[in-house]
């Protein structure tokens, strides 16, 4: 265990070691952005509206009580919705897309011996193919995140258009009221880390590939496990923190 934090360690000082040609290693950045936000911008737009209307309907079925103002579903699932659903569930999708390309490019890389040419080249090669991804994964998921969250709200409001449990105009007196800025804030510290998390630990396990195209699938695979576990750690560790 403490081997292999050593390496993920050293390796992350390698990859922000100071660049030798800054204009390349910004146009890996940009193409890494791209890659991991517009590329994933699908997936978590359809998986942020439907976990915002099943939120929904799940909280107005539970308010039986007519004590209780219906309105009330509306607070319940914005900050549902912003604290835990978007930042977390996003982040797990992210793991699966995104984590896994990034240990399979690496990890092939690795195995084709690209990477040892890199080196050979006088590239630093953790700089250039690790380093872009740590950032863009840090800057795309919280704007991601930023998305998922207008999206759940939104799938919120279609829920209630649809089944009539809860009225659109009740909703989005819920929606309003006691609004608090800080579940904003903790779900953009989540999603950095998050993204932190996705980003390096993939690029770690593909790094670290030795062997051919089997073992190349079972870094992936690692990356994925690995990454999903540390972010629901993170998610406990941030919560108990800023809450």
């Amino acid at each position: 265990m403490f081997h292999s934090l050593g390496k993920y360690i050293l390796l992350l000082r390698l990859s922000f070691r100071r660049p030798e040609k800054f204009k390349v290693y910004w146009a890996e950045v940009m193409r890494e952005m791209v890659s991991v936000g517009i590329g994933s911008l699908g997936i978590i737009s359809i998986i942020s509206v439907f976990i915002g209307a099943a939120t929904t309907i799940q909280v107005a079925f539970q308010l039986s009580s007519p004590l209780v103002p219906r309105s009330i579903a509306g607070s319940i699932a914005r900050d549902s919705t912003i604290l835990e659903f978007s930042p977390t569930i996003s982040a797990l999708v992210l793991a699966g897309r995104v984590g896994s390309s990034i240990a399979s490019q690496i990890g092939t890389m690795r195995v084709t011996e690209q990477i040892d040419a890199l080196e050979i080249m006088g590239v630093n090669a953790p700089g250039y193919l690790i380093a872009p991804k740590i950032i863009a994964g840090m800057a795309m998921v919280p704007l991601l995140v930023i998305v998922s969250i207008a999206l759940g709200i939104t799938g919120g409001y279609i829920a209630c258009l649809a089944s009539g449990d809860v009225t659109p105009a009740d909703y989005l007196v819920g929606v309003h009221d006691g609004f608090d800025g800080l579940t904003v804030r903790v779900a953009l510290v989540k999603a950095v880390v998050f993204g932190f998390i996705i980003a390096s630990i993939c690029a770690y396990q593909g790094f670290y590939t030795s062997g051919g195209a089997l073992e190349v699938g079972q870094s992936a695979t690692k990356g994925v496990v690995y990454s999903c576990v540390m972010i629901l750690f993170a998610d406990l560790v941030i919560t108990r923190i800023m809450l």
